[in-house]
């Protein structure tokens, strides 16, 4: 059996979620990513009657999709097998020590053809933080510490969709750009958010006011626009049906019944033999 630490400490996630509920956190980001939600379900032609969310903020996400049942995300899920024709896992992906076992339960919730939308934060975002503060500690103690959590390139997040058995894969992302008065403003409104530091390897004692002096003028120097700081957050979508026989599916290889080359209506050149 490994000894080996998930990467994220899922009590301290938890204190940060309860805080951010206590503050009434400015949850704009969560916003963001429920309009585009309801844009993308506006383009699908089909209706749903059985929802399902799946999110860190269960109370946010009921009051925004009252119909729906809202479940936490624990490892796992409190959802029964084929029981939804949609599943929305809404902002926390990027929190699971295990994302494909989230996935693969959502596929289990689901009814054939049913859908499943997953949005969460991607590789770019925070990316400007991630650079100064790495500088910063550098520069200060010669050393590293796990500070921002690292997120998936889109590539590799796309893959998960096709571990988990869904149909049909997509993957998106669409990037936002907020700025901030200050590094201070920054990483409060991060706790507002829940999306403080909960990794298993983080330093349990605060950071050194010399550390975050440092990051912010590294900050201003790299990445401001004014007297304004500029921070990426990038909001990726994954998107898949479960299974079923209706679905268009790929054509056998040879079963084309014209050319490329006159579907394009253009010459074919054979290269030479050798």
């Amino acid at each position: 059996m490994s000894n080996t630490a998930p990467l994220v400490d899922r009590d301290q996630l938890s204190r940060n979620r309860r805080r951010a509920v206590r503050m009434s956190g400015d949850f704009f980001l969560h916003e963001e990513a429920r309009f585009e939600i309801e844009d993308r379900l506006e383009m699908v032609t089909k209706s749903f009657s059985s929802p399902a969310i799946v999110t860190g903020f269960p109370a946010l996400w009921q009051e925004w999709f009252p119909e729906a049942k809202v479940v936490s995300d624990e490892d796992f899920l409190a959802l029964e097998e084929n029981a939804h024709d949609l599943v929305i896992h809404a902002m926390s992906l990027h929190w699971a020590n295990d994302p494909v076992g989230q996935l693969i339960q959502c596929n289990r919730a689901l009814k054939p053809d049913g859908l499943m939308i997953a949005v969460f934060f991607g590789d770019q975002s925070l990316n400007e933080l991630r650079a100064c503060l790495g500088q910063a500690e550098t520069m200060i103690s010669g050393g590293l510490s796990p500070r921002v959590l690292p997120m998936g390139e889109l590539r590799d997040l796309g893959a998960l969709l096709q571990r988990a058995s869904f149909a049909l894969p997509v993957a998106d992302k669409s990037v936002r750009m907020v700025t901030y008065p200050s590094l201070k403003r920054l990483a409060s409104d991060l706790r507002a958010m829940g999306e403080g530091n909960a990794l298993s390897a983080r330093h349990k004692r605060a950071g050194k006011k010399a550390l975050f002096d440092q990051a912010e003028k590294l900050y201003r120097t790299h990445f401001s626009d004014g007297d304004r700081l500029t921070a990426t957050f990038d909001l990726v979508f994954l998107t898949g049906w479960a299974p079923d026989a209706s679905q268009p599916k790929p054509l056998m290889p040879g079963s084309a019944k014209m050319r490329l080359s006159e579907a394009l209506k253009t010459e074919e050149f054979k290269l030479p033999d050798g």
